[in-house]
């Protein structure tokens, strides 16, 4: 048995769970050259929801960061969260668009493209596993893990292999409800490796207690490679924590060989950039609690509270259970849908709209429409053909890969924002983010004017749809 790797969080995944991404490069800098020493199999630092919060919220060029990081941690692969045709905003977008992503990903240092589908859809992933293969970089494919009567081993098998078929490098578990148990992340692991001969790295959050035994359990199966978070913001919706993992298999056969020492200076660091996001409390420490909720409700943390927030503005806060309850009818009725971003919402919502007219799909949200009838990619389970007229009418199905309907876009997308654009990025920033990038590239352009703009208003934009 090869020594278990660490894939460090803490510069990601940890502060986007913890404090919805708002950790700045200015923190991040003091301690990269330290981090870039531990010997990590890599760092994950870009990609998810860092882009869009850099130019929302930090007036921060993604593609900087991406860069500092690149030269602060020369010997650490830095690796990224890609939603496949999706990329990093809220629509699938052209392959032109796609392609020339990767490619820049790559280009400013990034050398692990983790690749995931909300639909489990494996188109909706072969343009990027293809682009991450010419571009010289490390492809990996995550199975979005979820809990229902059609998600057996054989299922996540068949997708494995189907992943392996398209290209993928490694694989990785990404288990981003906290759904996963201990005893079932060993059975899934063996499951998997005895088909696919691929490195396997498992995913998963601490929300339901359970991280770190999965974490050792899928690793006395055979996982190869295990996402961990500085302890300081790790535990609660974010990750089990680093150095107490380095520790649980320190004078075994999985020994990561890290230093515990070098890992507790790291600590320190983070220690008070924890209690700096405590104190502007920034950090709630709620998300530091165990929620087992997930388990029972087999719903995400997060969309339970999102439901409960719908029914509080709708004055029905003593609907939740029945809302629950029509959670997993909707999720039937609409293909068996993973829920993770955007399916839960879009799940989530239509629940809510069924309890409180007191009618099922009495009113149907765009988005519903949008998912039965077949624009995010197809679904688990085919949905009944019958329910699929009652919700989308005379719309016709879209039953091909979404993106196939998709005329190339990079250069209209060029045209566009021509006047803003100072490196050949920009147009991918604005691609995914539109306004918010705009108003990015208005603040960026009067700080060298010499211009005090006022760019707080760019806190409240609406997101894209």
């Amino acid at each position: 048995m090869a020594k278990v790797k660490i894939t460090e969080t803490v510069l990601r995944d940890a502060h986007q769970s913890l404090i919805a991404t708002r950790m700045t490069i200015d923190e991040m800098l003091p301690i990269l050259s330290k981090m870039d020493k531990v010997g990590y199999y890599s760092a994950e630092v870009w990609g998810g929801a860092t882009f869009d919060s850099c130019l929302r919220f930090l007036d921060e060029d993604p593609w900087e960061r991406l860069r500092i990081i690149r030269r602060e941690m020369p010997n650490t692969k830095l690796q990224m969260l890609f939603r496949g045709q999706n990329m990093l905003g809220y629509r699938h977008y052209a392959d032109d668009v796609l392609e020339y992503f990767v490619q820049k990903s790559v280009a400013n240092g990034i050398d692990i493209i983790r690749i995931f589908d909300a639909l489990n859809d494996i188109r909706n992933l072969e343009t990027a596993i293809k682009a991450a293969k010419k571009e010289g970089a490390h492809a990996q494919v995550a199975i979005s893990y979820t809990l229902g009567d059609t998600f057996t081993d054989e299922y996540y098998v068949n997708y494995a292999k189907q992943i392996r078929d398209a290209g993928a490098d490694s694989i990785c578990i990404k288990d981003m409800a906290a759904l996963l148990t201990p005893y079932k992340a060993a059975e899934l692991t063996k499951a998997i490796k005895a088909e696919v001969d691929l490195p396997l790295q498992l995913h998963t959050h601490y929300t339901s207690g359970l991280a770190s035994m999965c974490l050792l359990k899928g690793v006395e199966a055979g996982v190869d490679i295990i996402d961990t978070a500085m302890s300081p913001l790790a535990l609660g919706t974010s990750h089990a924590p680093t150095e107490s993992m380095v520790a649980a298999f320190r004078g075994t056969e999985y020994d990561t060989g890290l230093d515990l020492v070098l890992l507790n200076e790291i600590r320190d660091y983070f220690m008070t950039l924890r209690q700096k996001y405590l104190d502007s409390g920034l950090l709630d420490p709620k998300m530091l609690a165990t929620d087992a909720n997930a388990l029972i409700y087999q719903v995400p943390g997060g969309m339970l509270s999102n439901l409960l927030s719908q029914l509080k503005q709708a004055g029905k806060e003593d609907k939740l259970t029945e809302v629950l309850q029509e959670v997993p009818r909707v999720r039937a009725d609409s293909g068996m849908p993973p829920l993770v971003t955007p399916t839960s919402q879009i799940v989530g919502t239509q629940a809510v709209f069924n309890v409180i007219m007191g009618e099922r799909y009495k009113m149907v949200t765009k988005e519903f429409k949008g998912l039965v009838r077949g624009e995010y990619g197809k679904t688990p389970v085919k949905i009944d053909p019958e329910f699929r007229k009652k919700i989308i009418g005379d719309a016709e199905p879209i039953d091909c890969r979404p993106a196939d309907l998709l005329e190339p876009e990079l250069d209209k997308l060029r045209a566009e924002c021509a006047d803003w654009v100072e490196q050949d990025e920009d147009v991918l920033s604005y691609a995914q983010f539109g306004q918010v990038a705009v108003k990015f590239f208005e603040n960026r352009r009067n700080k060298k004017l010499g211009i005090d703009s006022a760019h707080a208003d760019a806190a409240n934009q609406v997101h894209p749809v």
